[in-house]
This record gives C-alpha cells, sequence and structure tokens, in this order.
C-alpha cells in the first residue's frame, strides 16, 4: 500500500480518524515516520477542534433551552459519539441543528446573542432566496465556528426518508461533555444518514462509514418497515443504494428483508456501480454532477416535477444575475425561467461556456 496516497485520499474522504485509529490497532507496523507524523499531528488538531465544536454546541443547548425552544442535534458530535463513542472519531467541521420552522426566528435571534452572524444575507434575503434549502448558516468569524440552522433536512419539494415532524415525539439524548443533548432515535438516524448520503451522491467514504458503523450496531432494526416508510415518502432506494454500497466497499451483510428488495431493483443497482465506480477512482470521479439530489425521488415522474419545481424557484444567483430593489424581488418568478433559458441557449451556441454561464438548480 503506498501509505501517502492513502493519507491524501483519507484526507479527501474525510476518514483520517479512521485511519489513524486503524494504523494505531497494527502498532504502526510498515509505517513511515513521516506519515505517522503525518497522522499524530493531525489527531493533535482534530481532538482541539471536536473538543471546542463541543464547547460551543453545549453552550447553544444551553441558550437554546433556556429559551424554550426546542432543538436537536445531528451529525457533528451527537453521532461521532453514537457511532463511535468517542467524539474524535469522525470528520466534522460544524454544528448542525434543527428547531421547528415556527421557532427558526427565535433560533436566530438566540444565535446572534452568542456571536453567530449569517453571510447569507439579512433575513428578509434568506427567506426569498435561500428558504427552500430548508436551513440557515451562522458563523462566528472571530472563533472559526460555524452553524447550519435547519428546518428541514433537503431542498423543499424534494422527498426525503425522514421528515422533520416525525423526530420530535421520539428524541433521546446523547451526553457532549456534561450536558445531556437532544438527537434523534435510533430508526431517524438510519433514515438520516441513508438519505443525505444519498442527496449528496455518497461522495465521501466517511458517510458511508458511519452508515455501515450504524447498521453494524443496529442489526436489530425493523429494516423492511425504515424501507416501506421511506418508500412511502417516495425515496425508499434510498436506504437500499446505502445498504448496496455498504455491502459492495465495506462488506457490510444487508438484512435479509431488504436483500430481496435490493435484488429486483434495476435502478439502486445501477447507481451503486456507477457511485462506487467513481469512489474507487479516486477524489477526481467523485465530484459533485447537477441534479444530483433527485437520485432521492424513486420514480421518473417525482424527478421531473421536483426539478420544474426547483427550476422556479428563485436562488441567490438570480439575484446576483440580475439585482433588482426588495419590492420587485416577486419579479424572481418569471426572471428564473427566463435567465435558465437564455443560459441554455448560451451553452448551445457556445459549449465551450456551459461550465461557467448555465445556471443549475440551487444557483
Amino acid at each position: 500500500m503506498d501509505l501517502p496516497v492513502a493519507l491524501d485520499l483519507a484526507r479527501q474522504h474525510y476518514v483520517q480518524p479512521q485511519l489513524l485509529s486503524t494504523m494505531s490497532a497494527l502498532a504502526w507496523e510498515g509505517v513511515s515516520t513521516e506519515c505517522k507524523a503525518r497522522l499524530e499531528q493531525f489527531r493533535r488538531a482534530h481532538v482541539l477542534r471536536v473538543l471546542y465544536l463541543a464547547e460551543e454546541l453545549c453552550r447553544m443547548a444551553e441558550v437554546l433551552a433556556s429559551r424554550g425552544i426546542a432543538f436537536a442535534a445531528f451529525k457533528g458530535a451527537a453521532l461521532a459519539i453514537d457511532l463511535y463513542g468517542d467524539i474524535a472519531h469522525r470528520e466534522y467541521a460544524d454544528i448542525d441543528l434543527i428547531v421547528a420552522p415556527g421557532q427558526m426566528a427565535a433560533a436566530e435571534t438566540a444565535l446572534a446573542g452568542l456571536g453567530y452572524m449569517s453571510d447569507q444575507g439579512d433575513r428578509a434575503f434568506r427567506q426569498m432566496f435561500r428558504a427552500y434549502q430548508r436551513q440557515y448558516t451562522f458563523t462566528r468569524a472571530d472563533i472559526d465556528a460555524t452553524v447550519d440552522l435547519h428546518w428541514g433536512f433537503t431542498a423543499a419539494r424534494l422527498p426525503f426518508p425522514l421528515q422533520a415532524n416525525e423526530l420530535w415525539s421520539d428524541l433521546r439524548s446523547v451526553i457532549v461533555g456534561a450536558r445531556a443533548i437532544p438527537t434523534f432515535s435510533d430508526p431517524d438516524v438510519a433514515l438520516l444518514l441513508a438519505g443525505h448520503g444519498t442527496k449528496e451522491g455518497w461522495r465521501s467514504l466517511g458517510w458511508l462509514c458511519d452508515f455501515a458503523a450504524f447498521a453494524h450496531r443496529r442489526p436489530d432494526l425493523d429494516w423492511l418497515g425504515l424501507y416501506e416508510r421511506a418508500r412511502r415518502r417516495g425515496c425508499g432506494d434510498a436506504l437500499l443504494l446505502a445498504y448496496a454500497l455498504a455491502a459492495e466497499l465495506l462488506d457490510v451483510a444487508v438484512p435479509c428483508d431488504l436483500a430481496s428488495k435490493l435484488e429486483g431493483n434495476r435502478r439502486v443497482g445501477r447507481l451503486a456501480a456507477a457511485i462506487a465506480g467513481r469512489l474507487r477512482a479516486g477524489p477526481a470521479g467523485t465530484g459533485r454532477h447537477h441534479l444530483m439530489d433527485l437520485d432521492l425521488c424513486d420514480n421518473v415522474r417525482d424527478r421531473i416535477k421536483v426539478a420544474i419545481r426547483l427550476a422556479l424557484t428563485p436562488t441567490p444567483g438570480d439575484y446576483h444575475a440580475w439585482p433588482l430593489p426588495q419590492a420587485l424581488w416577486p419579479l424572481y418568478y418569471l426572471l428564473r425561467p427566463v435567465r435558465l433559458a437564455v443560459a441554455a441557449v448560451a451553452s448551445l451556441l457556445s459549449p465551450s461556456l456551459r461550465r461557467d454561464r448555465e445556471p443549475v438548480i440551487g444557483q
């Protein structure tokens, strides 16, 4: 094995903690001094970073709870502790919180009191051009900390295995530092991991490692019931795809009930083969392609409907292309299709400009 290459791949796929753990378990046999030093340097920086993020998470939890704002943490520290029992055993760079839609304004105000500000425009701008994403990002530049504040898990009108309104009655807690932090139930974590990975095209082995670790820990879940639950949302294939990739790349055993569903699903087979091929090809083959989110939709009709709806939804790219005063912002519902059509024509006339000039859904 070419260790320098392995280290670079681990960094690009966000699995350095797993590689570090494996090398340590093997007593660093065959590892050069230089490679060991690189991993140790990462470990020190990573541990400091995640401890700092955990402290920030606890501060946010205290303020939100004191204001009566219901919230839950997911991914980040909560998932690391839940899956691995170690806050530093997975890589993450920010804090993810979800609140009910009706409490978003109060949560934004609470975060502002902690010094977190939005770099996505003021509240009116976000509500017009970013609300379809159902999350806003807030940063505190002086301490290099970021929180993604969600009220949903994917763009509006796009299906997802887990619905935000389902999780509040079944929350549990995970201990971060000395504080109990609300997080998702195991069935909801399963659907979240499968849905998030599919939405992002499974570009990172880190996400697949998380799903594999969860599947190994909870083989007793009603996986068929979870599949049926996701299928009713129009995205049951997301769970099958997660298992297909985990089986193909990480040797995870597929539950018998799901194996029968996988065998007859040619769409999932094609997606799994394509994604596994990209992952094996290395980071150069894992880039995000346009409309990858639509892989969440089980059938073609839903993919077409969602693509049309999103194509008609104003985005920041529309504003930056054709700035208008706030009073005229509703015109973007008419201007966006025009912008897309102009860009499409320009691309046809000059294919070399396609990459630079063609707007994609979500921009």
